[in-house]
């Protein structure tokens, strides 16, 4: 007679089929992050860089500010060397520049070395230019006054770089990007007057264009030769300015 015989499975045997449904083999559940959140796109696909998306949906442009506008009195003071500047320094000028910008914006790094190179260009033929940060160091420490300095000495500003912390001067101005350009012009014992608000030129981060100062120098050597103000003024496009947390524009 045939003796009927059992195997005894050990603990791990009869464990094995519920631990292979609770924790199915390792190379199923292992993800790349970067496959899975940052996709490689085909050879075939059209890749749109990731910082010219960034750069586009910071964007804002310069508006609302009528020609003829007389400029707003400021005093600020300059960082680097502590001195208190107010429009008042510039009445001796037939022309003052007025730039808002920041050090941390790309669209102003883009710009910074051929400003410098603009501003020494002309400055010696008698136009006054000041350049004024108005970013809240709150949200933006990088803008702050420690590094206004350094940045001033490291590029060399052949200008003065103002402090605006209160951001009073900005709202005074109507100031709403970086950069923002403010060319005023002064006819004799009459207030400055805006003469140009517009682009430096068609440059951006992202298009390719060369930086050439086209737009803003046509308006400087105008106002400079006494013509008239250029009929066709694009606006400046840049970072929104930082405003201080519920001062939002």
């Amino acid at each position: 007679m045939a003796i009927a015989t059992s195997t005894i499975l050990s603990p791990s045997a009869l464990l094995r089929p519920v631990t292979a449904r609770l924790f199915p083999p390792q190379r199923t559940v292992l993800l790349k992050p970067e496959a899975r959140f940052f996709p490689t796109p085909s050879r075939n696909a059209r890749a749109t860089p990731a910082i010219k998306l960034q750069i586009r949906a910071a964007r804002t442009e310069s508006s609302g500010v009528s020609l003829g506008f007389r400029a707003p009195h400021f005093e600020l003071s300059e960082p680097l060397t502590g001195k208190v500047w107010s429009l008042d320094e510039f009445e001796s000028y037939p022309a003052l520049l007025v730039m808002f910008i920041c050090n941390h914006c790309p669209f102003v790094k883009h710009l910074k070395k051929d400003i410098v190179k603009l501003a020494n260009f002309y400055m010696p033929k008698g136009l006054a230019v000041v350049a004024i940060s108005s970013n809240s160091t709150i949200t933006h420490p990088q803008d702050g006054p420690e590094f206004m300095a350094e940045e001033a000495k490291l590029l060399n500003y052949p200008f003065p770089y103002l402090f605006d912390e209160s951001q009073e001067v900005a709202l005074a101005f109507g100031a709403v990007c970086t950069p923002e350009f403010f060319l005023f012009r002064k006819d004799g014992r009459r207030p400055f007057e805006l003469f140009y608000h517009g682009q430096f030129d068609d440059s951006r981060p992202s298009n390719n264009v060369p930086v050439n100062g086209r737009d803003l120098s046509l308006a400087i050597d105008r106002v400079l030769s006494g013509q008239q103000a250029p009929s066709v003024q694009k606006p400046s496009v840049g970072c929104s300015i930082k405003w201080h947390p519920g001062k939002d524009q």
